[in-house]
């Protein structure tokens, strides 16, 4: 937020499935916001609190997506909890979309999202469930090797527009607290940071995940890590859409709730899912400008 902005700043509060987004309209992009901002509208404790924050601008007014807006209205501007920016994020476009017809700009049906990842075809569905065209995932040869304690794993490099390292376990237990980003080795394999998921079997075609996310510790969800799960463990289950002409689908089991993800022979990775917005507010811009860790804790109004 600039220093010369004194009105309040409006936000709004949603998930998909338990991955939740502090949502900031702002059309023109005509709102600031750095790092800090970012991450004490996350901060759980003292601001409104979020995995990230989702700021919506019309493609045509931000310098990063201009050249997409003859393919999408509007740009998904998304920043991690502790203010990085992210390429991409799943239930993130889920939720954006969702926003968009909340507000109006879009009715149920298709709707297409600029991202840093590129354009999102996205599905509204009337009962109320979304359903994300991922694109295709990116599977580099080279690997990570990640530990937990005493605990060592081979992980998947799978790329979804952000990168991904997926280890399989025998229990979700041994991914540890994820309160820090499990290290890995060797750690030029993900020079801008990974997302790291630990992957444990549920039944045919059924797994069961939990995740560190780059720049925000454990989520109870991830949409690009889902996507990312059920592209490596087809692979390790012998299914490759590509070789047998059929699609694949697995069903991801995350802390928040389920996500259904189908990989086509042509590469296409689609993800269904739910996304609710749950509150909407104003944050007053002097709490804003406080210094990290003041008392501003009133200053978020939110309202059911």
């Amino acid at each position: 937020m600039t220093s010369t902005q004194t009105s309040p700043l409006t936000f709004l509060k949603g998930h998909g499935t338990e991955n939740d987004f502090v949502i900031v309209p702002d059309a023109e992009n005509a709102v600031d916001l750095p790092a800090a901002v970012v991450a004490r509208l996350c901060d759980r404790r003292a601001g409104i609190g979020g995995d990230g924050v989702l700021h919506v601008v019309r493609s045509a007014a931000h310098p990063e997506a201009r050249h997409l807006a003859d393919e999408a209205e509007w740009f998904m501007d998304y920043r991690n909890a502790d203010g990085s920016v992210a390429e991409m994020c799943g239930n993130g476009v889920r939720v954006f979309a969702r926003y968009l017809e909340h507000a109006g700009h879009v009715t149920a049906g298709e709707v297409a999202v600029a991202t840093r990842g590129g354009v999102k075809r996205v599905h509204l569905a009337k009962d109320g469930s979304v359903t994300v065209r991922m694109g295709r995932a990116v599977l580099p040869e080279d690997g990570v090797t990640v530990t937990v304690g005493e605990r060592s794993w081979p992980a998947r490099n799978v790329n979804m527009g952000n990168p991904h390292a997926v280890a399989f376990v025998d229990s979700l237990d041994h991914a540890g607290n994820l309160y820090t980003e499990p290290p890995y080795e060797p750690a030029g394999v993900y020079p801008d940071g990974v997302n790291i998921e630990f992957v444990a079997d549920r039944g045919p075609r059924h797994v069961a995940m939990r995740v560190h996310e780059r720049g925000a510790a454990e989520t109870r969800s991830c949409g690009t890590g889902a996507c990312a799960v059920a592209v490596a463990t087809a692979r390790r289950d012998g299914a490759d859409p590509a070789a047998s002409g059929a699609p694949v689908t697995y069903t991801v089991d995350v802390l928040g709730g389920t996500l259904v993800i189908t990989e086509h022979p042509d590469g296409e990775i689609e993800m269904t899912g739910p996304a609710v917005i749950v509150a909407e507010g104003t944050v007053d811009p002097a709490w804003l400008a406080e210094p990290s860790g003041s008392d501003g804790a009133d200053a978020a109004d939110a309202r059911d």
